[in-house]
């Protein structure tokens, strides 16, 4: 693919987190997926219009995505976003198997303006004894049974 789209791309991108800003419909992101030079998925942030704290530019994106193509692997897709994932839209990335990420600001452009990112990674990366939320197991014999089922499955 040559620059140009590559930063046409990215010019879409940022329009939809143009959009979701000024419509209110979530905070200042956009994202478009691409498979083969087409776009296959694309949104803006949309945690205020869904009221849903998940419902970050790259996750609808690549949900719209995943809805378009009628799969769950997004392999040879690329994503364009407007900023740098957070860990949120970074896992659900690797879930999804795209391939290649695309972004305009970075994770200090975010923290800079108010966004949370890098503490959230920093609590991650922490023991679960040590973090702010309450993480304690309660075993059970059965959840194992049904990944055991899970494995038989696929």
């Amino acid at each position: 693919m040559i620059k140009e789209d590559k930063n046409r791309f990215m010019q879409m991108a940022v329009d939809l987190s143009q959009y979701a800003l000024d419509s209110k419909c979530g905070g200042p992101f956009g994202a478009i997926i691409v498979r083969k030079g087409e776009i296959v998925g694309s949104s803006g942030n949309k945690v205020f219009a869904n009221c849903d704290p998940t419902a970050h530019a790259e996750v609808m994106a690549i949900r719209d995505a995943c809805k378009n193509l009628q799969t769950t692997d997004l392999s040879g897709c690329e994503i364009y976003t407007s900023a740098e994932p957070c860990p949120l839209c970074t896992a659900a990335i690797y879930w999804s198997k795209i391939e290649s990420v695309y972004y305009s600001n970075t994770e200090e452009d975010a923290l800079e303006h108010g966004f949370i990112d890098k503490e959230i990674l920093a609590e991650l990366r922490k023991p679960k004894a040590k973090r702010s939320l309450l993480f304690k197991r309660i075993k059970n014999t059965q959840a194992l049974q049904v990944f055991r089922r899970a494995l038989e499955n696929y």
